[in-house]
């Protein structure tokens, strides 16, 4: 099982990696270039902090989902993800616009990001992690 919650950490990172680069790379660009003084300069952003923060929340949902969610399914799993990709997602995107002068297009952006990230790794997890991972709460003693 360990092997499995590996693998599906390992597929989340790569998969939220690709995303992040497509969105903000490229397709936000235009809106992080109008609003480059809320940022620090490309020379000072730390790439390696940011990998490392995908990585560990990529595997706390990995974890989250293979220890409390049951029963364990593809079906689940997007649920599981889209749920969270709600609450994260109105966070960081509409919560970040209730203190950050970010145009409102660009929460909204924030917003649909995590969601769509947070399905994904939903449908990583239900297809990668089986049963075998019992709940906590409902081992037997």
């Amino acid at each position: 099982m360990f092997k499995k919650m590996i693998a599906a950490t390992a597929a989340v990172f790569i998969l939220w990696s690709i995303i992040d680069f497509l969105v903000h790379g490229i397709l936000l660009q235009e809106i992080y270039q109008e609003t480059m003084h809320l940022w620090r300069p490309e020379d000072q952003m730390l790439a390696l902090l940011m990998s490392a923060v995908t990585l560990f929340f990529g595997a706390a949902v990995v974890l989250i989902y293979s220890f409390f969610v049951a029963p364990k399914s593809l079906a689940t799993g997007v649920k599981f993800g889209a749920v969270l990709g709600i609450g994260i997602g109105a966070m960081t995107g509409l919560g970040s616009f209730s203190y950050m002068p970010i145009p409102l297009c660009l929460a909204g952006a924030w917003f649909a990001v995590m969601f769509a990230k947070l399905t994904v790794a939903g449908l990583v997890v239900g297809r990668l992690v089986s049963e075998s991972v019992t709940p906590i709460g409902m081992r037997s003693m």
